[in-house]
């Protein structure tokens, strides 16, 4: 009888797409940063160890690139996790969430721009530390304003709202790397000799996209505080997110006065074991691709950032359609078929890589064919993010958001801690250097593969939303 009730009241669930587009604002900083740091900062750090030990040789100090990089994702470990926490139990006039979200995006902006100015003149060691710096305090506000979106959205939206929150997402990063096509860091390294007379070692040229994407974080977070009224919009939303509950894809509900049932922490179990694996492979090759860009083909790093920008408008088709084919498919099957996608993508690469000869190391040409894979690992991965987040906070109720977030993301950190290192490690192995990319990626997804097909607490239900104009009618 329950089940019919809320059957019957589920046409009343809809997506306020004006609030969540401006809840998006927020994940618009967070990869606008991102994409800027993951672009530039291993170069820097390869430009500036190879300085240190005198060495030509790039592919010889990866690993220690991959180590900086991943003590930043290591404290992003520690640190994601225990802000999630602290943000579930703060209460203040402005809400839960939004303390952390202006601080952090404060400390950021201010801090960002200094990285390529002491990249410039040389200095290491303040390099590395302004880097960490803006590593905590983007983990200040991260986990809070990804949180923000399930804490004002009913379970059954949750995957359509998330595609949403990304493509705002994906829209910083495209931004970002816009900009980094203009303002390109293998011009201010002069590294393929092609670079014109006013780029080289001018410091606007990387210092421009850093000072760009703090501005723009400050604006998005001034646009979400001056828009978002968390405390009332709880209040308002409260019969909603009830409903919500009710309508669950879990096949044991969560009690909010219980633990976890042990299907649950299994079902939770794995979908962070697989994460884990997906994003080792995900971030691996996006940490080193404009190194592997730069050193290995000898091509401008632009065709990186067009790169990126291809595979971003695949990811943004498939955030657009990954929450309607989860409504119609459950969202396992569609993280499955994202899955399986991005496999096939990484198979395509790595054949095509070690077949083709005229792309091969030092060519001075991007490959035309990575573009096309690109596109398709984008939007397959975009049906892997878009639905898995929702899975993890499907695991708990209202006061636990921040929490569980905190284990969705200390799962990719951790990743993210480890592929550095081991991929950077790899590349300086005799016999192996940046051609391994592809094979690592398919090594790591197989795994996630692998593993997210052994979860099985979930209905493959089908969600009623509303259609046509009727959904389109906000309050």
């Amino acid at each position: 009888m329950a089940n019919n009730t809320a059957n019957t009241e589920s046409v009343k669930l809809k997506l306020n797409y004006k609030r969540t587009i401006i809840i998006g604002f927020a994940f618009f900083g967070i990869l606008l940063l991102w994409q800027v740091y993951d672009s530039w900062c291993p170069t820097f750090l390869t430009e500036l160890f190879r300085n240190v030990f005198n060495n030509d040789n790039a592919d010889e100090v990866q690993y220690l690139v991959g180590i900086v990089m991943a003590f930043d994702n290591l404290a992003a470990l520690i640190l994601l996790p225990i802000f999630g926490d602290l943000s579930d139990k703060t209460k203040s006039p402005i809400g839960k969430r939004m303390p952390y979200i202006l601080i952090g995006t404060l400390v950021c902006a201010i801090s960002f721009p200094f990285i390529p100015v002491l990249f410039h003149y040389n200095n290491v060691v303040g390099t590395i530390i302004m880097m960490a710096i803006v590593v905590i305090f983007s983990m200040m506000y991260r986990n809070p304003a990804v949180a923000l979106m399930p804490d004002l959205t009913p379970k059954p939206l949750r995957s359509k709202a998330n595609g949403i929150i990304n493509i705002m997402g994906y829209i910083g990063g495209a931004f970002a790397t816009v900009v980094g096509i203009f303002f390109a860091v293998s011009d201010y390294l002069n590294s393929t000799g092609k670079a014109p007379e006013w780029a080289v070692h001018n410091i606007w040229v990387i210092e421009i996209p850093f000072l760009v994407a703090s501005i723009l974080m400050v604006i998005s977070a001034l646009v979400l505080f001056f828009t978002i009224k968390e405390n009332k919009l709880e209040k308002e939303l409260e019969p909603e997110l009830k409903l919500g509950e009710q309508m669950s894809e879990l096949k044991e509900k969560v009690d909010d006065d219980k633990p976890l049932t042990k299907g649950n922490k299994i079902m939770l179990i794995l979908i962070l074991v697989a994460e884990f694996f997906w994003f080792m492979a995900d971030n691996g090759i996006s940490t080193f691709m404009t190194n592997y860009t730069i050193y290995y083909f000898a091509a401008s790093s632009s065709s990186s950032m067009i790169n990126t920008i291809v595979g971003g408008v695949g990811s943004v088709i498939g955030f657009a359609v990954g929450g309607l084919i989860a409504s119609k498919i459950g969202r396992k099957w569609t993280l499955v078929s994202g899955l399986s996608l991005t496999l096939a993508s990484y198979v395509v690469w790595g054949i095509l890589s070690a077949t083709l000869y005229g792309f091969r190391q030092g060519s001075g040409e991007f490959p035309f064919f990575l573009y096309i894979i690109w596109f398709f690992k984008g939007f397959g991965m975009s049906l892997v993010h878009v639905n898995s987040y929702p899975m993890v906070v499907e695991l708990c109720n209202s006061k636990k958001i921040g929490r569980f977030t905190g284990f969705y993301y200390a799962s990719s950190m951790a990743a993210q801690t480890i592929t550095p290192i081991l991929l950077g490690t790899i590349i300086m192995i005799p016999g192996f250097d940046f051609g391994v990319l592809p094979f690592y990626a398919i090594s790591c997804t197989i795994i996630a593969l692998v593993v997210f097909l052994f979860i099985k607490n979930v209905k493959n239900t089908k969600t009623d939303f509303k259609k046509g104009l009727e959904a389109l009618d906000q309050d």
